[in-house]
């Protein structure tokens, strides 16, 4: 047994601490599910339940903060920084960029809740007092809402982070990176693999859940068709078969092979397919209805996004039911969509990413809820006499059922299954694709097997799971899990800012202030002060030796000429200071104090790097009598230091000559007790 286990990770590129713990909480659930799926359902509802109605303010306001965020991020310098170095170009057209990251986002939950979403809304008892016109008009709100940037942004910010740190600093493309700036190196320990082993586990739950109920709603289609029987377990296996098996094929082909023709494939059919139904159904009322209905989104869009309906509580279990559970279902899929995204985007501008991932998905979903959802509530209110509302709840038929309705339900029924068929398919490979990419921490090429590994086994289990009805149980564990990620997500926001702080600061960084106007003169002296990092003692004599030689020099031409200059002195911390006093004039200051500076880990330990004795440095740095931030002198020779102080002196003069710097220059204006 252990010579197997030893072979089995020697040839695989699997990491032990994530792979292991993993597969047994994985298999563990699927147990728990399988066998006591009423015992499970019972006590996990309770549970969310729970979350829903004491923290669903928690949900409400970090999805709302991650709308926030990303639009800060776009209009602000940050936004021109690149996904990558800073000559990276992008790895994938335009159009192949945004058909991946649009199928594996959603593109299947379109299908499903296209028509759904909206009849579930128009139908719903909650607005029963309302009219027609009104309830309409809020079905098609809502599902703006709920499809719009709140969901996006979700995916954008994992998205974002990943490829930021992975592309920039040149870390694995794993959630474990976007730690970096507050965990280090300790990424690489077991802090990261916790980490990771979460995101995996989210993301073979997700999948599972959504591979489990898709497949009921394409045996209901084929049924519809005349192609199956009877919505059966052993049809529903021959369809999960299929699915897993081009999925899988599509997976070790790769994301530039088979990921890509079929995220492109998918969105023609898509686009086809939104085509027909816009023709063939209500054509203007459906124009009209999609130009007021973006309207009516951006005029409630802050009221939207705050509400947490405390005032109503007889709308709350509505709003737990759609707006809660849809936040916590973005975010449980998050970490698998975001890894995703963020493997296609390098080369991006940060701009660039956030307003493709923000904007065109939501535009894209916004014309397909609208034609779908629109044509269904039209449909049933105007010739189907309520046949769609009375179907809320049987959402696997609810899109066939509305088809039927329109011009040649044949072939647009027979298109629908071919296009949910895809997107299953798209975003199963890339799902598998992106486990085995956490699996194995980003290696960069792994055998086939481990694809075919987890493609079986997401199948195998979501059959079990489908054929015990604990397909639910595991949906809400799922959405459970969402809660604490939502608080991992702020830390990856938080981790991005001071990476980009960072970042703008080492690339936007001019010479130091000692090689402004440096000719080059003694330029071996001045290599061997680069080399050489000084204690406290070295510092003081430079001070006393150079800078307190130089400032009395400098103060005795001063006297000379009739103004009066001093120079003072001050030990721990040592500082010299050149003091020209003033009646009318703030005194001038030109003064140098020694500070100490931490140098970093990883330059104490580069070898190539010689004279680094420990963590701490000290540096000669200026301060002067306006407070202005100083800076490091310790490469200047003395004729260096008395230039330097002529220089802040000429300024001061300069300053002082204009009417309207008095507030800063006037000493009359100060308060002697102040």
């Amino acid at each position: 047994m252990g010579a197997l286990k030893t072979t089995w990770f020697t040839k695989s590129t699997f990491k032990k601490g994530i792979v292991v713990p993993s597969l047994i909480f994985i298999l563990a659930i699927t147990f728990v599910s399988s066998f006591f799926p009423q015992q499970a359902g019972l006590y996990l509802g309770v549970v969310q339940e729970w979350i829903f109605i004491n923290l669903n303010w928690v949900y409400v306001w970090v999805v709302t903060i991650f709308v926030l965020f990303l639009l800060f991020l776009f209009f602000s310098k940050y936004g021109a920084i690149r996904l990558g170095d800073n000559d990276s170009e992008p790895e994938y057209s335009f159009f192949s960029w945004i058909s991946m990251l649009f199928a594996a986002g959603m593109g299947i939950g379109l299908m499903y809740f296209g028509v759904a979403e909206p009849i579930g809304h128009f139908s719903d008892p909650t607005f029963a007092a309302l009219d027609e016109v009104k309830r309409a008009k809020n079905a098609q709100l809502y599902t703006f809402f709920h499809w719009g940037i709140h969901a996006w942004a979700v995916y954008g910010v994992v998205g974002l982070s990943l490829a930021y740190f992975t592309y920039r600093y040149r870390l694995p493309l794993s959630l474990r990176s976007c730690f970096y700036p507050i965990l280090k190196n300790r990424i690489n320990g077991s802090a990261g693999d916790v980490i990771d082993t979460f995101a995996l586990c989210s993301t073979f739950f997700g999948i599972t859940t959504t591979l489990g109920f898709g497949v009921v709603q394409l045996n209901a289609g084929l049924v519809e068709l005349g192609l199956m029987k009877e919505a059966g377990f052993s049809y529903q296996v021959a369809i999960v078969f299929v699915i897993m098996t081009v999925s899988i094929a599509s997976a070790t082909s790769g994301v530039n092979k088979g990921v890509k023709f079929l995220s492109q494939l998918n969105i023609i059919l898509a686009l086809a397919f939104l085509l027909f139904i816009l023709i063939c159904g209500p054509t203007v009322f459906l124009l009209g209805s999609l130009s007021e209905g973006i309207g009516y989104y951006l005029s409630q869009f802050f009221s939207l996004a705050f509400n947490t309906h405390a005032y109503e509580p007889e709308t709350q279990q509505w709003f737990f039911n759609w707006t809660v559970l849809y936040w916590a279902w973005w975010i449980s899929w998050s970490p698998y969509v975001g890894l995703f995204i963020a493997k296609i985007s390098k080369g991006r501008t940060i701009r660039e990413f956030i307003g493709a991932v923000l904007i065109i998905p939501t535009a894209f979903n916004f014309l397909w809820m609208t034609v779908l959802g629109n044509s269904a509530t039209w449909l049933d209110r105007n010739s189907a006499s309520g046949l769609l509302s009375s179907m809320a709840n049987r959402a696997d038929e609810l899109l066939f059922k509305f088809l039927d309705l329109l011009p040649a339900p044949g072939i647009s029924s027979t298109l629908a299954i071919f296009i949910i068929f895809v997107f299953f398919v798209t975003s199963a490979d890339s799902g598998i694709y992106v486990m085995n990419n956490i699996a194995t921490n980003n290696a960069m090429k792994s055998p086939k097997w481990q694809m075919v590994f987890w493609g079986v086994l997401l199948g195998l289990l979501s059959l079990v799971l489908l054929n015990a009805g604990g397909l639910e149980s595991l949906q809400t564990m799922t959405l459970i899990t969402a809660l604490p990620f939502s608080i991992i997500m702020c830390m990856f926001c938080y981790s991005l800012v001071k990476g980009l702080v960072i970042d703008d600061i080492y690339y936007s960084r001019a010479y130091s202030h000692a090689a402004n106007n440096w000719s080059g003169e003694f330029w071996r002296e001045r290599l061997q002060r680069i080399l050489s990092f000084k204690n406290r003692e070295a510092v003081d004599g430079f001070m006393q030796d150079t800078v307190k030689v130089a400032l009395e020099e400098l103060a005795a031409a001063f006297n000379a000429k009739g103004v009066t200059a001093v120079v003072s002195t001050k030990e721990r911390p040592t500082a010299i200071a050149l003091t020209i006093k003033h009646e009318q004039l703030e005194d001038f200051t030109y003064g140098v104090r020694t500070e100490s500076k931490i140098i970093s880990e990883f330059l104490m330990n580069e070898e190539n790097i010689p004279g680094v004795d420990g963590n701490k440095t000290y540096i000669p740095k200026t301060y002067f009598g306006d407070n202005r931030i100083g800076y490091n002198i310790e490469y200047f020779n003395k004729n260096e230091v008395i230039a330097d102080a002529l220089k802040q002196y000429e300024r001061f003069i300069q300053l002082s000559s204009e009417v309207k710097n008095e507030l800063f220059t006037d000493n009359t204006l100060r308060d002697p007790q102040a």
